[in-house]
Order: C-alpha cells, then sequence, then structure tokens
C-alpha cells in the first residue's frame, strides 16, 4: 500500500483534514481526548497555624473512579498542586489560581496548530500542559515563571538543533508560542524558506476548562514583569 507523502502539506491542509477551528490565544485546535476519570476538589482540612504554612496553592482532591455496574465507588484522597503562583503572578487579573472552582477531567489533549505568521499569546493555566511535537516547522514556547525568570522550549524533531518531541509548561506560569523564526530550525528543508506553521499536541492534567485559561493583558502583565517588556509586547494582543 502505497504511503501518502506529508512533506508539502502546508497548514491549510491539516486544519482541514484534522477539522481545527481557531482558538481564542491564536492558532487553530480540536479537542481529541477528555478522560472519564474526574477529580473534585475538596476543602483543605484545618491545620495547626505552624502545619498549613506555606502551602498555600494546594488542595486537597478526591479521584472519582468510573463505576462499574454493581460496584461502589471508593474515593481515594490525593494531594495536588493546582499551581504554583507567588504572589508577584496574582496582581495580574485575579484569577484565584490556588485551585479548581470544581471537578475536572483527570486530563484533556487536543491538536494544535501555529501558522508562520501567527502566535499563540501569553496565557496561563491551573493545570500543567505538556507539549507533543507532530510535523512542520519547530515552535518555540516562551515562559515566563512566578518569580520572573524566563526560559524557552524548541520544540521540533531535529535534537542535533536543541528541539525536543515533548516538553512540559508548570501550572500557573504564563506562556506564549510561536514558529521558529531562524532557518536552521525549519527542520532543514530547502523547500522550506521561511517558517509555514507548527502542528502540536497538548495535553493538559488536571483536564483544561476555560475558565482555568487566563489570557494575560499586555499592560499588567509589562507591569509586573518589565525586563520583559519587548517580548511581551510582542506576543499579547492587547
Amino acid at each position: 500500500m502505497k504511503r501518502t507523502a506529508t512533506k508539502h502539506n502546508d497548514a491549510k491542509y491539516w486544519i482541514e483534514k484534522l477539522r481545527l477551528e481557531r482558538h481564542p490565544e491564536g492558532g487553530y485546535f480540536r479537542q481529541t481526548y477528555k478522560s472519564a476519570l474526574r477529580i473534585v476538589p475538596e476543602p483543605p482540612r484545618s491545620q495547626p497555624p505552624e502545619e498549613n504554612a506555606g502551602r498555600v496553592g494546594q488542595t486537597q482532591t478526591r479521584v472519582e473512579q468510573p463505576s462499574r455496574v454493581g460496584e461502589s465507588k471508593i474515593p481515594t484522597l490525593a494531594a495536588k498542586t493546582a499551581a504554583r503562583v507567588g504572589h508577584p503572578a496574582r496582581r495580574v487579573g485575579q484569577s484565584g489560581l490556588s485551585g479548581f472552582s470544581g471537578p475536572r477531567a483527570a486530563s484533556t489533549a487536543i491538536y494544535f496548530l501555529l501558522g508562520g505568521e501567527d502566535f499563540s499569546a501569553f496565557h496561563r493555566l491551573r493545570s500543567d500542559e505538556m507539549w507533543h511535537f507532530y510535523a512542520g516547522s519547530a515552535l518555540v514556547v516562551h515562559v515566563i515563571d512566578a518569580a520572573g525568570e524566563y526560559s524557552s522550549v524548541l520544540l521540533g524533531n531535529d535534537p542535533e538543533r536543541g528541539e525536543v518531541f515533548q516538553a512540559v509548561v508548570k501550572a500557573g506560569c504564563w506562556f506564549a508560542s510561536e514558529v521558529a523564526r531562524d532557518s536552521h530550525v525549519s527542520q532543514k528543508r530547502r523547500d522550506m524558506g521561511h517558517p509555514t506553521y507548527a502542528l502540536v499536541g497538548c495535553t493538559v492534567a488536571p483536564g483544561f476548562e476555560f475558565e482555568d485559561f487566563e489570557l494575560a493583558k499586555r499592560e499588567e502583565l509589562v507591569r509586573q514583569f518589565p525586563k520583559h517588556r519587548k517580548l511581551i509586547e510582542k506576543l499579547t494582543r492587547e
């Protein structure tokens, strides 16, 4: 059976083939998985002040196992860090990143595609997000943590160029992404004179809900992290 080559497929091909839709942060996406396993937040038990110190941002959760006919559900308790956000990060759009407002799927997954001239604007989630590279040009993920420290990840399929197939952005970090601009990270393809698109996947745990998503406001983020002004102004829309 002859295998169809994907070398010359462009962004439009993948958008149509994978039935992707526009995402509020930029790019195109489609959810492909949502776990039937649910995580239910519970109020933390009262503790003496000395035991509770330094535990801001933690919430207890009860994991609900899907029940089978004739079986009882036995909840399991687990301590889940919902977000690792310090006081500075909370000044931008007080969205309560210290915990979840209700039950969440254990995990969700999407396809995500960015065109060469598009970008995914700075935003943050209450959950960890793992990125997976699939096709196209390399993708740069820019990350600013709660302490204001910058880091980046280059997603792609060429480890000799420092590209990785997977990377994790921790809960509470601000992050944005764009197709790699340098020609040497365009998969070394001579027929790719400039970046065209990057197709990746994103897996979120606990699962993604839009109420756990916060899109950054440019002026507020610049005020919080002035040393990253240039990058923030480039990768925000308002």
